[in-house]
């Protein structure tokens, strides 16, 4: 057996005599303690349903490898994917914005970068998301009220006027209609004269997630894992440094799973995106370097550092073992993450602040690159100025007061913490081999079974929620019956529409009709052919002016639309 405690100091030996005193302590100091004072439950789990002993030691870790753990920026990459990590800099702090028009987001993404964010995050409203110009009929009422919206090239020269892209990192936040998006970045970059292989930043694009939990999709199931394995396969030729997916556990966490299933379930959708690259030929280390993640970071607190290094160390090996890469970079789990904003509450909103700042430190902690704090108000509304200020200075405050980032991982070595991180990869990988014996990733999102999983947790948590087995402060413990100080959200301005709807329009009557009508059936001969790649005929699009209605609704006619069979 492969043993971390293989020296003298932890032989077989000393590894019983741990245990031998350990069950002496129970049945001695542990017992009488309890004739006197109860704990508080007969049994303690994690916010993820892991049993919780009353403490570790090492005789937990003697089934560990020592390999396992290992040292930071070396495979398994469980400290940290760089050797250094916040010693050399910190996380890209990526506070999230998006709002009105572009020259309204504009102006947020200014603010932001003179408060000291390292790193630009987009948010798009909904129209945009599922693909609608501001002047269809489905965008009525939304437009610019929790995204910013975007119809076409100029509102995308609009969002990032007077910002350098080569550099500043740039994440946008977008799924179905991903892929035009991030053409639009592109003929905005060329526009510009900029090298496409500076450009450094991420697409979301991971649509997988979306039949789990976000139900955000347009085309079918298949199609839709074209664009993704597309936008993959242009950027690895095109753009060396961008990611062209975030891999996203954040979604699935905020649908109501639990940790271990936004863990698992995330590298799933890794797994069918990978295979769907290999097919084009390409190989695993031309493009694996470039594959992101996005996580959220829960309320548990060592249950998220555990997730985050037992991912790591996950995902390492299907990249070796099951794919063959042979690069370390393509074994590098990097990821950005996100606090809760399912954890927000309305009632005493101010309680936010401390728990994010909670779930900031495990981020960090936790060894992520980049992170997003939400703002105290988010339970409201998109948030304030002066609640992103905040959110900003929580991670400024981690980053520069605490001295966390002076040493890599320092949770490593806990016995509980390393107890936790190899519970959470048997029980992943348990989960892939289930995900695989029952028919793959595919074929059990047809059946319901990853919204089932999603469903039944969120429903279990509901029910602690209202019966207080699940604390949560201001709403079912430490209820203050005194009103809130007012709070002032931000504003929607009622402008937006037109502003956005004229814009749009101006564009249409000064495109060459001529050319576009022409691209408009090359993009059909191309969707037509699943061998081809989608993105460089949807650069020419936006390029001559098209719309990002112009070219959803012309894929619906060849592709038609996803309907998800409801699972009960």
């Amino acid at each position: 057996m492969n043993e971390i405690f293989n020296d003298s100091s932890f032989s077989r030996e000393v590894i019983d005599k741990i245990r031998a005193e350990e069950k002496d302590w129970e049945a001695n100091e542990v017992a009488q303690f309890l004739r006197k004072q109860a704990e508080s439950k007969e049994q303690f789990f994690t916010l993820g349903d892991f049993p919780v002993k009353r403490t570790y030691t090492a005789a937990d870790l003697a089934e560990t490898p020592i390999e396992d753990i290992g040292l930071p920026g070396r495979y398994p990459f469980t400290r940290g994917p760089y050797p250094t990590m916040y010693r050399s800099r910190p996380w890209t702090m990526r506070q999230i914005a998006g709002f009105g028009t572009g020259e309204d987001t504009n102006k947020r993404f200014k603010y932001l970068i003179a408060q000291g964010q390292t790193g630009i995050s987009t948010d798009f409203d909904m129209p945009t998301l599922m693909g609608y110009d501001s002047d269809h009929p489905m965008s009525e009422g939304e437009v610019g009220r929790e995204g910013v919206a975007v119809d076409t090239l100029a509102d995308m020269e609009a969002l990032f006027e007077g910002i350098d892209l080569e550099k500043i990192s740039v994440s946008m936040t977008i799924n179905p209609s991903a892929w035009i998006l991030l053409a639009m970045y592109v003929v905005l970059a060329q526009e510009r004269g900029y090298d496409l292989n500076k450009l450094s930043g991420t697409v979301q694009a991971d649509i997988l997630k979306e039949y789990m939990a976000q139900k955000e999709y347009i085309f079918p199931v298949e199609p839709s894992v074209r664009i993704v394995r597309d936008c993959i396969t242009y950027c690895a030729r095109n753009m060396k440094r961008y990611n062209p997916i975030n891999i996203s556990g954040y979604h699935i966490s905020e649908a109501g799973s639990s940790p271990l299933h936004e863990a698992a379930f995330t590298l799933a959708s890794l797994i069918v995106y990978v295979e769907e690259v290999l097919k084009t030929g390409m190989e695993v280390d031309e493009f694996a370097p470039r594959l992101a993640f996005f996580f959220v970071c829960q309320a548990d607190f060592f249950e998220e550092v555990a997730k985050f290094r037992a991912l790591r160390r996950c995902y390492a090996k299907i990249m070796k073992e099951r794919f063959g890469a042979k690069n370390p970079e393509s074994m590098r789990l990097r990821f950005h993450c996100q606090t809760a904003a399912a954890s927000l509450t309305k009632p005493q909103y101010m309680v936010n602040v401390v728990r994010t700042s909670m779930q900031a430190l495990a981020a960090v902690l936790g060894g992520c690159q980049s992170l997003h704090t939400n703002g105290y108000d988010e339970a409201f509304a998109i948030p304030t100025e002066d609640a992103m200020r905040m959110a900003l200075r929580t991670q400024q405050v981690i980053a520069e007061e605490t001295n966390v980032t002076q040493v890599i991982d320092p949770l490593g070595g806990s016995y509980y913490v390393e107890t936790l991180t190899a519970d959470y990869e048997k029980r992943i990988f348990e989960i892939l081999a289930e995900v695989e014996s029952n028919g793959g990733t595919l074929k059990l999102i047809s059946d319901g079974w990853f919204q089932k999983h999603i469903a039944d947790f969120a429903y279990e948590t509901a029910l602690r929620k209202q019966s207080g087995d699940k604390p949560v402060i201001g709403v079912n413990r430490f209820v203050d019956n005194q009103d809130d100080p007012e709070i002032h959200t931000h504003p929607y301005d009622q402008t937006t529409a037109e502003r956005q709807v004229a814009r749009t329009q101006r564009v249409r009557r000064e495109r060459d009709a001529e050319k576009h009508e022409a691209l408009l059936k090359k993009l059909v001969e191309v969707a037509k052919d699943p061998s081809e790649n989608i993105m460089p005929v949807t650069v020419e699009l936006v390029a001559n002016g098209a719309t990002m209605g112009d070219i959803v609704e012309t894929l619906k006619d060849v592709w038609g639309t996803y309907r998800e069979t409801p699972v009960y």
